[in-house]
């Protein structure tokens, strides 16, 4: 019994793969369509020095851990790409940060990144957990604008510089693996 399969039936198979691969103009590729490296610097303000300051904590830390637990900071930090805090900022980053962890230093981010410059123009949204005692931390990013549009990716951090409780430096590599063009 030797039953060929018909023509039609294997041009819909084939379509049916080829349509399973195809993502409607976005990447699925394990490389970024888009990478950015940048640097987030945030100045705690300390109580005398507003000029300076780029976060403030809006709540107190609770009385039921030594790790910060419970306090949130609002910020609206400078972005640079060499590191440098007085070097020209090329995006701002802007939103909170809880400590959310009771036993240990962790703290969860939401915030905006908005690019008004000569190489993007639009804004990248992040969420996620950030566990300082971790070499480099994974958040996500959950959508943009602009030349953004309807990004995802991952931005991993890694803490470059730390002064005290006042002053830290993240390094942050933007991978972007959905990129759409508008």
């Amino acid at each position: 019994m030797n039953n060929p399969i018909p023509k039609s039936c294997f041009i819909f198979l084939s379509l049916l793969a080829l349509s399973l691969s195809v993502t409607h103009g976005r990447s699925t590729r394990l490389e970024p369509c888009k990478r950015i490296v940048l640097y987030y610097h945030d100045i705690l303000f300390n109580g005398t020095d507003a000029a300076n300051a780029t976060s403030v904590n809006i709540t107190s830390p609770s009385a039921i851990s030594k790790f910060e637990f419970g306090m949130m900071v609002v910020f609206d930090d400078p972005m640079t790409e060499d590191g440098r805090l007085l070097s020209p900022a090329v995006a701002r980053a802007q939103g909170f940060y809880v400590y959310d962890k009771k036993d240990g230093y962790s703290a969860w981010f939401a915030y905006t990144l908005l690019f008004n410059s000569t190489d993007y123009k639009g804004t990248l949204n992040v969420i996620g957990s950030d566990p300082f005692p971790q070499e480099t931390r994974d958040l996500s990013v959950v959508g943009g604008t602009g030349d953004f549009f309807m990004a995802r990716g991952i931005v991993t951090f890694q803490t470059d510089d730390a002064q005290g409780d006042f002053y830290f430096r993240l390094k942050m590599d933007i991978k972007l693996y959905e990129c759409y063009k508008i």
